[in-house]
């Protein structure tokens, strides 16, 4: 009888090593290796048909045609929405709406009359049911199937032949034909492959749930990311009604678009207004506080940036940085403390993006060090003045991109003022721009300095 050989497998990129090691050597990854049985090589089939190279003048204009989905800010993000063929990838914490939102997308699909097939690997098809319920995805039209076995979920679309698939998620999916358990690398990567040619031959928009690491990042091999089309990240607070949508792969548009939708009792809405949602329960006249304008993709927003300071007793005061990121927060504390004259080592700070956005735009450094320098002061920002422009080591302020985009989102909602970089010339209609080449300039401008 032979003998069973195992093989140690990176879950990053796939590579195998004969034994375990703390370090995959093909991507560098640490403690990523784990134990799998060895598969034999089997034949493929015959050949394909081979293409036939011509000249790129003489290739066809053909375009992908998108078909909305009825979610207008998942359709925001793909460019118009699901491509016939294509396969996509949408990867999110556990809890933060995924099935939720994926249902929906098939709930308005079988409305408009595209034959939808749901297959679930971690619920029974009641509990889809009932959730289908709450957010008014139940029409004849959506199909349901709880499977977790790649045949018989391979049968289940012969049968209802749909134009449009859910599995959720790829990492329960279990080909009989392998040895290894679900979830594996190996898995992961060949139900993954034989779903997308399926897909590909028929014509069929497939979408995988994938699950994500500790880390954030997409689990199961990367190879995964790179054979689909489409790569949609799906974020947010599952303490915040707010969820964000990003496409970090696109081979059919642009990445640039993110989509903002709002958790409720009845399913995830689109955002209209973010800024107006941002800035809903802000109190004015609180020291502390700054509303800069901020770019998301192609897309401007107001957003509340709040800091506290008290004094502290520790060796090493804290630094807690929430929505904004804390080594960004470091770098102005000592700008502040070197360029402006403004002391905070003996003092805690915390720094805060209001509504649980996370705020990774350069333009918000000059909001945040003015929120710090207000905090310190007790001197609050003028209720009706926007704060734009990056900050350098030299206390410089910087021009950032889309500025006029964000001057006009200001005026939108009523604010009166903005102190912009030195370089800014032009302004919106009903706003006054308050030109500051430095931070310490943008201080006094805003008068959060020591009195």
């Amino acid at each position: 009888m032979a003998r069973t050989r195992t093989v140690h497998r990176c879950s990053s990129c796939g590579a195998s090593h004969p034994k375990w090691a703390g370090r995959c050597d093909s991507c560098g990854e640490w403690n990523s290796l784990v134990e799998e049985l060895d598969q034999p090589t089997r034949g493929s089939g015959p050949l394909p048909d081979a293409s036939i190279p011509v000249p790129v003048t003489q290739v066809g204009d053909e375009a992908a045609i998108s078909v909305p989905t009825g979610i207008r800010e998942f359709d925001r993000v793909l460019g118009g929405g699901l491509v016939p063929g294509s396969v996509t990838l949408v990867g999110g914490e556990p809890g933060i709406g995924k099935s939720t939102l994926l249902l929906q997308l098939l709930g308005g699909s079988a409305a408009a009359g595209i034959r939808s097939l749901y297959v679930t690997g971690e619920e029974s098809a009641s509990q889809v049911k009932s959730r289908a319920g709450r957010v008014g995805a139940l029409h004849d039209d959506l199909w349901l199937v709880s499977e977790t076995s790649l045949p018989n979920v391979k049968a289940h679309i012969d049968s209802v032949k749909p134009d449009l698939i859910v599995v959720d998620s790829i990492q329960t999916m279990h080909d009989p034909e392998l040895g290894s358990a679900p979830g594996s690398v190996a898995q992961v990567r060949e139900c993954a492959n034989k779903l997308l040619n399926l897909a590909k031959a028929r014509g069929i928009s497939l979408v995988l749930v994938g699950h994500v690491t500790k880390e954030g990042t997409l689990a199961g091999p990367r190879v995964l990311e790179h054979i689909v089309d489409t790569v949609i990240e799906f974020e947010g607070d599952r303490h915040h009604g707010l969820r964000v949508l990003r496409a970090t792969k696109h081979r059919f548009g642009p990445t640039s678009e993110v989509g903002l939708m709002q958790m409720n009792g009845d399913g995830l809405a689109s955002v209209i207004d973010p800024s107006g949602i941002f800035l809903a329960d802000r109190v004015a006249g609180v020291s502390g506080s700054a509303v800069v304008p901020t770019i998301d993709g192609q897309r401007p927003m107001l957003i509340e940036i709040q800091a506290l300071v008290a004094g502290s007793s520790l060796a090493t005061p804290r630094r807690s940085a929430q929505g904004v990121d804390p080594g960004r927060l470091a770098m102005l504390l000592a700008v502040l403390e070197r360029r402006v004259g403004l002391s905070v080592s003996k003092c805690d700070v915390y720094a805060l993006a209001v509504g649980g956005v996370r705020v990774v735009d350069p333009g918000a450094d000059a909001g945040l060090a003015l929120a710090v320098a207000s905090a310190l002061t007790g001197n609050p920002v003028g209720d009706d003045l926007v704060v734009i422009g990056e900050v350098g080591l030299g206390g410089e302020l910087r021009q950032v991109g889309h500025q006029d985009r964000r001057l006009a989102e200001a005026a939108r909602h009523g604010f009166r003022h903005a102190i912009v970089p030195g370089a800014v010339v032009d302004q919106p209609d009903g706003l006054t721009v308050l030109r500051a080449p430095t931070l310490a300039a943008a201080v006094e401008l805003a008068s959060v300095g020591p009195s």
